[in-house]
């Protein structure tokens, strides 16, 4: 029986496989808080976009009844005529309300005598105020 050379076989030593995985574990550390910076950012984009939406859609039923939906029938005013309106020409979106874009709903707001209103997101945390991801994002 001949004796196997080992030495002569191809592969990869545990130190060239040590090196790799140190190699991919720095990559990972430099690059992963960049990309969720990435993703923080693209959310308030988000928000912010849809909330420009909203406007929009409100300023039309603005137009169309004299007011602001009020804070009771909240945005959904938007999608579906609130009951005993006279003068809805809506839908004033195309669908359905959207959560922002950490799932929570926005806060909508009108003034009591309708002429005015406040929307926005209340960020990550879904509570008022807040820094970074977790503040409020307004128009």
């Amino acid at each position: 029986m001949a004796t196997e050379d080992f030495r002569d076989e191809a592969g990869f030593t545990l130190v060239e496989l040590l090196v790799v995985l140190v190699i991919l574990a720095l990559l990972a550390a430099l690059v992963g808080p960049r990309v969720i910076g990435y993703m923080s950012q693209s959310k308030i984009k988000t928000a912010r976009v849809q909330i420009a939406s909203y406007q929009t859609a409100l300023e039309l039923y603005h137009l169309d009844l004299g007011h602001y939906p009020p804070s009771q029938d909240g945005l959904g005013a938007l999608v579906k005529a609130p009951v005993g309106s006279t003068g809805w020409a809506g839908p004033y979106l195309d669908k359905a309300v959207a959560s922002d874009p950490w799932g929570n709903p926005y806060a909508y707001a009108a003034d009591p005598a309708g002429a005015g209103y406040t929307i926005k997101s209340l960020g990550a945390d879904g509570k008022e105020g807040g820094d970074g991801d977790n503040a409020d994002i307004g128009p």
